[in-house]
């Protein structure tokens, strides 16, 4: 046997150094951020919501809409190769109603608005026009307490069809009696409002009417009849206060269908509707 054999043997331990480091798995904390991000948009956008009134609503939505101005004919040379705009009405994607707008004008293109656009300045012309008629409106407020009471009632807009005036029932007073398409005083009252301030104007007038939505367990569902009537009632007020039946434009029954409020039955989806159109181009 060898001198050897008696020894211990030798064991080589090898470590493994991984090279490299820093953080790792981070990424999460950005997406975390941006969750948290998104959540505190939607609850203020909640907040605001439940805490603004329909007017502050309406401001809020023209304050995020955009107002750039866009050439409607042609892409921006004055040549032989100018190009047309994509606006065009033969270039971009209709909506179904034969206009790439949802109200398109007698010439059925889309409104655009430009410094030297006739068009666009007759359109400013009649925006101060509608506003002037709409502090007119509201300066009736002041010479009676039952004027007052009348404007809480009026809702008051411009868009791409007119000046809208919209007059709506609230809890406490209703523009009809009950169910029926009866006009109650108070409706007969902002009827001569509206009369008075659309004689100072030869603009074509447009009458329509919302109902709420009715019970399912009717038997018979009148909201169309219901807001039919309701608007030709409105249209009689106005022809009996020296409005002229050649301005009449046309009258319309909405129905249920487009609602103001998430609950279909409540009292303020009860509304009419004049509206001052504008002067055909």
């Amino acid at each position: 046997m060898s001198a050897d054999s008696n020894l211990a043997p030798v064991i080589i331990k090898r470590k493994k150094v991984v090279q490299g480091g820093g953080h790792h798995g981070g990424a999460w904390k950005v997406a975390y951020a941006d969750f948290v991000t998104a959540m505190m948009a939607f609850f203020m956008l909640m907040w605001l919501l439940n805490a603004t009134t329909e007017q502050q609503k309406a401001g809020l939505a023209d304050y995020f809409t955009p107002t750039i101005p866009v050439v409607t004919n042609s892409g921006g040379g004055d040549g032989a190769f100018g190009g047309d705009s994509i606006f065009t009405e033969k270039t971009l994607s209709q909506n179904g109603t034969g206009a790439s707008d949802k109200r398109p004008t007698q010439a059925d293109k889309a409104r655009g608005a430009s410094g030297d656009d006739p068009s666009a300045e007759e359109q400013a012309a009649e925006d101060e026009v509608f506003s002037s008629l709409d502090e007119l409106l509201k300066g009736f407020g002041g010479e009676s307490s039952v004027m007052e009471n009348a404007l809480e009632h009026i809702n008051t807009r411009i868009t791409d069809e007119g000046l809208v005036i919209e007059i709506f029932s609230r809890d406490n007073l209703q523009i009809f009696e009950g169910d029926s398409a009866t006009p109650t005083p108070l409706l007969r009252n902002i009827a001569s409002l509206i009369s008075e301030i659309s004689k100072t104007v030869t603009n074509k007038i447009a009458v329509s009417a919302h109902v709420r939505a009715q019970p399912v367990v009717r038997k018979e569902n009148s909201v169309w009849g219901l807001s039919y009537e309701r608007a030709t009632q409105m249209r009689l007020l106005l022809e009996a206060m020296t409005i002229t039946p050649e301005r009449i434009q046309r009258v319309t029954g909405h129905a249920d269908r487009e609602q103001v409020v998430r609950n279909p039955m409540a009292l303020r989806n009860d509304r009419v509707e004049v509206i001052l159109l504008r002067e055909d181009p």
